[in-house]
């Protein structure tokens, strides 16, 4: 695709992605636009004044009026009312700008709030599939970053563009009108710098479109870094981490240069064109005057208009290379917003009624995330009420499966059934107000222990907070902290302990009183103590609930009803833990025994080192 393409596309792209906010502020854009042309008609009439006075100047020096005891009555009103007159047009022009810049300011700061909005609502619909892959830094550069540079440029250079285009053929008509001779010096001059500018703003844009893409990398490298930084600092990986950080810095830093360097070499050629442009005006129209042709105030209100007419086209220079790096941010956010939601509700989707908890996966087919296959025509049926563990290796998609439930994934083929919904045909609201999900890593926000508690339900009262943080046997240590249950937690909850995250995040799970709970390597990296205070708590969670258990923590797994095995796609065992782990033969009891033999290892080390 050709650099003229690229832009042009671009800049139409970042204009669809807008105009769906603008109805909603028409009477702010009229009002502007109404200002806008005052300030136009101002402009206009600007130099009038100066032209009366000139002209009336030149007639009485010509006259020899009252050379020696000052201009007579007549000259002095012109000049007088002439003066009145450009400090009232000056006066109207400021308030009119003043007035376009508030109106079209406050439709660019609620527009790229409610596209924000937008595109935040869209990153969240997106599927997991997405998020696995996307960059946490480059997208919130997008949301934050991509977004604040098009409202800024709408106010100042898309605004100011607008009143100068409009200004520029109203003055060259103006122009025409006064004398066609010297109007066409303008108008060559303008088709110049509109092939400058055809030639130029495409480079700009490529150049511009690679500073916000490195710029987008640089964010994600560093979050990605601060993310970890105690694996960063406990293996000593500062230098390395700094030294890749430092080179994608420079390259933006170099792609920015070029725009820079491209946006700059267009306005100082625009310099040119016009001081050749006014140099060919003075010489030509004082041959006029001197010849009779056009009066002394004639070849003023010329020149002025000619600096009125040429200020555009130096802002349009300036504003042009503004545009093109605003355009690439719209490109990158029209990018953000182009990607598939694979997983929405489908039209006409219901929303579940109250559900005892049965749930049947059946003819599951689906691929990992690298394109191999995962599940193979899987079938599962899980009563309501029963605690059933899902076991198998690594990479042999569990957690998958759950995420299937919740529609977070998508199968490429079979259903799945939740009390005979099926899933497909349900708001995804709806079906995940049924599911509770505690994972390995217990997520909580930067927000009081209250609020963290009740993002399990949001209409959740503060006494039924208390009541659920006892069940999950949180309350004590809750109490102790410094405000109690109002106690501002740091980033993800990292002022706390992983058992009292995990308690937290039970909570959490209770006051949602979901019908089916999930967990997902819940107790995975606590240690023995933990492990048993978290399994207390899980206790109270699971009565009378479907249970679906996904561990490698032999704790985990008991008091379950049922455990199956996932291999190749397929549930290869079934049955009651007591009768798996009688024979001796299934992957289960294996299991049992190595988890045993761990352990048992363990203690002897303990003890051979006391």
């Amino acid at each position: 695709m050709s650099a003229k393409k690229i832009s042009a596309s671009a800049l139409r792209r970042t204009l669809r992605i807008i105009t769906p906010h603008l109805p909603g502020h028409t009477w702010l854009i009229v009002g502007g636009m109404l200002a806008l042309l005052a300030d136009v008609v101002f402009r206009i009439l600007e130099p009038w004044p100066i032209k009366l006075a000139v002209d009336a100047v030149t007639a009485a020096i010509g006259a020899q009026i009252a050379p020696t005891f000052g201009l007579d009555a007549g000259v002095g009103t012109t000049l007088a009312v002439v003066a009145i007159g450009l400090a009232v047009i000056v006066g109207g022009r400021a308030a009119a700008n003043y007035a376009s810049t508030i109106s079209f300011a406050l439709v660019g700061a609620r527009v790229a709030t409610q596209l924000r909005s937008r595109v935040f609502d869209h990153v969240q619909s997106l599927s997991l599939r997405y998020h696995s892959k996307a960059s946490i830094g480059d997208t919130s550069q997008r949301l934050v970053g991509d977004i604040g540079r098009l409202q800024e440029v709408a106010v100042t250079a898309g605004l100011p563009l607008v009143g100068n285009v409009v200004t520029l053929a109203v003055l060259l008509v103006v122009m025409v009108i006064l004398d066609p001779v010297l109007s066409a010096i303008v108008l060559v001059t303008a088709a110049v710098y509109g092939l400058l500018s055809k030639v130029t703003t495409p480079k700009i844009t490529r150049a511009s479109r690679s500073t916000r893409k490195g710029e987008g990398r640089l964010v994600g490298s560093a979050a990605e870094a601060l993310g970890a930084i105690r694996v960063v600092q406990a293996y000593g990986l500062e230098k390395t981490v700094a030294r890749d950080f430092a080179e994608g810095n420079e390259r933006a830093l170099k792609a920015g240069v070029r725009a820079r360097r491209l946006a700059a070499g267009l306005e100082r050629s625009t310099d040119v064109l016009v001081g050749i442009s006014q140099a060919l005006v003075l010489a030509f129209g004082g041959w006029q005057v001197l010849r009779g042709a056009m009066s002394p105030g004639d070849l003023v209100l010329f020149l002025l208009y000619l600096k009125i007419a040429m200020k555009p086209l130096r802002d349009m220079a300036k504003y042009t290379g503004r545009i093109a790096r605003a355009a690439a941010s719209g490109e990158r956010i029209a990018d953000l917003l182009d990607e598939p939601v694979e997983i929405a509700d489908a039209p006409g989707a219901v929303t579940m009624g109250p559900v005892s908890g049965d749930v049947v996966f059946t003819g599951i087919t689906s691929k990992d995330g690298h394109g191999r296959p995962l599940f193979d025509d899987l079938d599962l049926l899980i009563p309501a009420g029963q605690k059933i563990g899902i076991l198998g290796a690594s990479g042999a998609g569990k957690s998958t499966l759950v995420s299937c439930l919740l529609r977070l994934s998508q199968p490429d083929a079979g259903s799945i059934y939740l009390d005979g919904y099926d899933t497909r045909n349900v708001t995804r609201a709806s079906l995940r107000q049924n599911v509770s999900v505690l994972l390995q890593e217990s997520v909580l926000f930067a927000a009081s222990v209250r609020e963290n508690i009740r993002y399990g339900r949001l209409d959740t009262t503060d006494a039924e907070v208390v009541a659920a943080a006892r069940a999950a046997r949180a309350d004590e240590f809750i109490r102790a902290l410094p405000d109690g249950y109002d106690t501002e937690l740091g980033n993800r909850g990292d002022t706390l302990s992983g058992g009292q995250r995990q308690r937290l995040a039970i909570a959490r799970a209770l006051v949602r009183d979901a019908p089916v709970v999930v967990f997902d390597e819940a107790t995975t990296g606590l240690d023995p103590e933990t492990r048993a205070e978290v399994a207390d708590s899980v206790s109270a969670l699971t009565q009378g609930r479907t249970s679906i258990v996904i561990s490698h923590d032999v704790a985990m797994i008991r008091g379950l009803e049922r455990v199956v095995w996932l291999e190749g796609g397929r549930i290869v065992e079934d049955g009651a833990p007591n009768a798996l782990a009688a024979d001796a033969n299934t992957r289960f009891a294996r299991w049992i025994r190595s988890q045993a033999e761990d352990s048992e290892s363990l203690a002897v080390q303990m003890g051979a080192s006391s």
